[in-house]
């Protein structure tokens, strides 16, 4: 069994930044491509970034690509995602996810995941 605990989300105003952190404990880390989902009220939840067990392979949402970043670090048993450039419509809460299936885009495409964190809210004004 995976416990995954976020950290890092908060307030801040559109063009600014922030870092979430997710930390794993309680399994074989490296076996799972880690990632992010997000949902805003009154919406699904939304694919956001996928990062491969071995950290070679990402993969993005379109409405992030080229101002997020995810990152793992297999030693520690963490994943980031570097937010920069933040708009208002990223406001939402941003879930960290891990499953074992290792083509990222079929990873992005569904939620059936095996392990999901209880999330972290970002805020971004305008």
């Amino acid at each position: 069994q995976v416990q995954l605990v976020e950290s890092g989300g908060g307030w801040v105003q559109a063009g600014g930044s922030l870092r979430l952190s997710c930390a794993a404990s309680g399994g074989t880390f490296s076996n799972y491509a880690m990632g992010w989902f997000r949902q805003a009220p009154g919406k699904e939840r939304e694919f956001v970034a996928v990062i491969s067990w071995s950290g070679g392979s990402t993969y993005y949402a379109e409405s992030v690509k080229g101002r997020f970043t995810i990152s793992r670090d297999n030693a520690k048993n963490t994943v980031a995602l570097q937010m920069n450039n933040l708009k208002p419509q990223d406001t939402a809460v941003y879930y960290c996810t891990a499953d074992r299936e290792r083509m990222l885009r079929r990873w992005a495409s569904r939620i059936e995941h095996d392990y999901w964190g209880q999330g972290t809210q970002v805020t971004v004004s305008s």
